[in-house]
Formats: C-alpha cells, sequence, structure tokens
C-alpha cells in the first residue's frame, strides 16, 4: 500500500517537476554571467575596445560581461575556443579581420572555418590604420613617400609587427596599388619595428594608431596617411591613403560573433545591447579615442563584409607570396 500511493504521489507530482526546469530553460536571457573571448593580450588597444563596449553591454544586460583573454595562433585559439562553445549566447567572439578573414589563407591546418562555425552579431567598430615615417626621412606626405620607394627600385623597406599581420597586409596592398615592391621586414610586435623606423633603419611602416600615437605626439615618427576612408578625429590634420591611390582601404576592424546555432532571439538581444552601448557618448568617445569608429552594421552586413574581406586578402597574400612564420 505504502508502495502505492508513494508512486500515486510522485506520479501526481510529475506535472509540477517538470514545470520547474522549463521554466529555469524558459528564464529571460541572460540570467548568468556572459564572457567575451578575446584573441589578444590585456592592455592593447583591441583589449581596451573589448572591455570597453563589454562594460557598457553588462549595464543593458543585466548580467556580468567578462572580457577573458585567449591569445596566440593568430587569434585561431580564441576563434575555435568560441567556435565550438555551447550556443546558447553565453559564449561571445570579439572577432576580428585576422582570424576571421585573413587566417583562412594563411594557415594550412585550421581546425575549423570560422566563416562556417559562428554567425555575426554586428560590427563594433573599424579602426584605420596609419602610415609613419622615422625623423630622418624626407618624405612630408605619401606622394613623397611612394616616389622614394620607387626610386630605391625595391631596395626599400618597411617594418610589421609579423608575418600577415594588419601591418604587414595594409602595406602590401598599397604596394600592390601603387605599382611598387620594397622589401618586407617582419618583427615580433609593433614596437620593436617602430623602434627601428625612429632609428632610420626602416623607410616606413604602416601600423595600428594605439601602438604609435605616443610616438606621433612625440615627434619621433611624422604620420603621412590613414588608411581608411576619410580622416579620423584623433589625426584631422592626416589624409587618407586614398587621397593618393584612389581605392585604397584597409583597416582592423572588431565585431561579436556567437556559435552557429545560437538562438535568434537571444542574437536579437546581444545585438540591442550592442546597438545601445556603440550609442552611449562614453563609449564613443572612448573609441574614437582609440583611433576606432563606432559601427552600425548589423549581423547580416557583418557577414557580407567578413566574406569581402576574406576575398581581398587572399588575392593580396597570394601575389605578395605571404607566409605565417
Amino acid at each position: 500500500m505504502t508502495t502505492r500511493r508513494t508512486l500515486l504521489g510522485a506520479l501526481g507530482a510529475t506535472p509540477a517537476l517538470t514545470i520547474l526546469p522549463a521554466a529555469a530553460q524558459d528564464a529571460a536571457f541572460p540570467n548568468r554571467p556572459i564572457r567575451i573571448l578575446l584573441a589578444f593580450a590585456p592592455g592593447g588597444g583591441t583589449d581596451l575596445i573589448a572591455r570597453t563596449v563589454a562594460s557598457a553591454m553588462q549595464g543593458v544586460l543585466g548580467q556580468p560581461v567578462v572580457v577573458e583573454n585567449r591569445p596566440g595562433a593568430g587569434g585561431n585559439i580564441a576563434t575555435e575556443a568560441a567556435a565550438t562553445s555551447r550556443p546558447d549566447g553565453y559564449t561571445i567572439l570579439m572577432g576580428n579581420h585576422g582570424p576571421m578573414s585573413v587566417n583562412v589563407s594563411l594557415f594550412r591546418n585550421m581546425r575549423i572555418d570560422p566563416e562556417r562555425a559562428l554567425e555575426p552579431i554586428g560590427l563594433v567598430a573599424d579602426a584605420p590604420l596609419v602610415v609613419v615615417v622615422g625623423p630622418k626621412s624626407r618624405a612630408q606626405n605619401l606622394r613623397q613617400l611612394l616616389d622614394e620607394v620607387r626610386a630605391a627600385n625595391g631596395q626599400a623597406t618597411y617594418g610589421s609587427a609579423s608575418n600577415g599581420s594588419a601591418s604587414h597586409l595594409a602595406a602590401a596592398l598599397m604596394l600592390q596599388m601603387a605599382g611598387l615592391r620594397a622589401e618586407h621586414v617582419p618583427f615580433r610586435g609593433a614596437g620593436p619595428a617602430l623602434t627601428d623606423v625612429v632609428a632610420g633603419h626602416l623607410d616606413f611602416m604602416i601600423t595600428t594608431l594605439p601602438s604609435v600615437v605616443g610616438l606621433i605626439q612625440g615627434g619621433q615618427v611624422r604620420p603621412l596617411a590613414v588608411t581608411g576612408e576619410g580622416r579620423i578625429a584623433v589625426l584631422p590634420e592626416v589624409p587618407p591613403v586614398a587621397d593618393t591611390i584612389p581605392g585604397y582601404k584597409a583597416t582592423a576592424w572588431y565585431g561579436l560573433l556567437v556559435p552557429r546555432g545560437t538562438p535568434a532571439d537571444v542574437q536579437a538581444k546581444l545585438y540591442g545591447a550592442l546597438r545601445e552601448a556603440l550609442a552611449n557618448p562614453d563609449v564613443i568617445r572612448r573609441l574614437r579615442d582609440e583611433g576606432a569608429e563606432p559601427s552600425s552594421m548589423d549581423g547580416k552586413a557583418f557577414a557580407e563584409l567578413i566574406r569581402w574581406e576574406r576575398e581581398r586578402w587572399a588575392t593580396v597574400i597570394r601575389q605578395a607570396n605571404i607566409t605565417v612564420d
């Protein structure tokens, strides 16, 4: 009798027991902390951008949004970790042009195709790079620098943060579009390369603004052009490369992506939080201080950007015979 009563009681309790887990599963997203994986070490410009946006999104979503740095393998480590995470919106990737569009042409043994494994939420910001020369250079503008490179007949030198880095690709594209040749000298990071630019050992370099802004302000390097479509607020007197080489553009961009299969309503909520964050005047100011321009690009347009960048850089990499270290 006890067994029968216990069984009936258990059966009678079943609906209530099933309702609770369902309610927990259907709780409004998010109901626990969210993490943003970042393919760069702490302290750099990209890290600052990610933390600025994360802090603002956290205020909108009502849950902690934590940036987790996963540097290494040209960004492939963080990208793979995000792509293989549970598609529930609680793991986001701050993706950039390297791992999303360039690495497929540089690395032979990538375990995932990021374009297929991840779904774009929206573009966060677009950041042009800067063409700089050292104090010993006679070039006062980009046209004069290109004339000097042409006169050197392939003997001019330029530095970069590494083979296949944004600084390398931006310079390679500029030279290709100008019909010029120069010797590429890769370094382990922008800092050492800029040291050689300042010393006059390298003729020029294209680099990110955060890595060089102090040297520009100190007069140790001279900015000749920026690589976006127009001038930027931080260097309003510096024209774009496109003024000299029509059609040129090479920027570092940053956007949020989630594992493929993440529910549409979750993606919509993340995009809404991103839009609110990027409308915050303090966020706008901090991004522009880093030389980055906040974006309004949604997931669909972001996906098209990734695809277009993938195709164009594949051509540049092939023509310049660029390989990773």
